[in-house]
């Protein structure tokens, strides 16, 4: 599979609401542990008024569904993760504005604007164990495989193995921004929960893709 039209991209909101709202519950315990326990509540009402906006939408391009995606994230939850995962999103959407397909060359180019835009906005640095641990390695991978010329597919697994790898090793970081940096040294062994997020973003991405491949 190279190619899926923007209608049935509609349909990737679906799992990220239904993600959300199944792991409100352990995103609160993660982001207790050093943050203030508002993260899976945060991304759970943040990814539920993200699927209702896009099935608002009559015959959506791929730029403006990610664009509004974003904005309804912007309203919905205006906290650092909301307005991070939003600026993604409209990032996302802008470099994806002259497309007419979701193909693999999008998908780097969407996850390259949303990296950066999430960097510029939380002005993070990679190894500052934040989100941006995460989202970077996923833009690399969907980049690696659009060189490749890659299976969307295939990508979609490559791209969730190298965010839940990236994950892992934010355990072994210390954080330097937000509410988890007053605890330095104590965030060490801990998963980061921005990061937490974006593997998950990856994950019911990368299902998502398989699950149009087999269709």
């Amino acid at each position: 599979m190279k190619s899926i039209e923007p209608a049935l991209v509609i349909g990737l909101f679906d799992r990220f609401a239904s993600r959300f709202e199944a792991e409100r519950d352990a995103l609160i315990a993660l982001d207790g542990k050093v943050g203030d326990s508002d993260l899976g509540l945060t991304m759970s009402k943040a990814f539920v008024a993200a699927r209702d906006r896009v099935h608002e939408l009559e015959q959506p391009s791929l730029g403006d569904l990610m664009k509004h995606a974003g904005a309804a994230i912007s309203k919905a939850a205006p906290s650092t993760m909301g307005t991070l995962m939003a600026t993604g999103f409209m990032r996302g959407g802008k470099a994806l504005s002259e497309a007419s397909v979701l193909d693999i060359s999008g998908l780097a180019a969407f996850w390259r604007a949303y990296a950066d835009g999430v960097a510029q906005r939380g002005k993070a640095q990679l190894g500052d164990k934040t989100v941006l641990d995460v989202l970077d390695p996923i833009a690399q991978a969907y980049e690696a495989q659009n060189t490749d010329g890659a299976d969307l597919a295939i990508a979609g697994q490559v791209a969730a193995r190298a965010a839940a790898e990236a994950l892992e090793a934010t355990k072994q970081m210390v954080a330097q921004h937000g509410k988890a940096a007053a605890f330095q040294e104590k965030t060490v062994g801990l998963q980061d929960a921005g990061g937490t997020v974006a593997c998950m973003l990856a994950e019911e991405l990368g299902l998502f893709l398989n699950e149009q491949a087999l269709s």
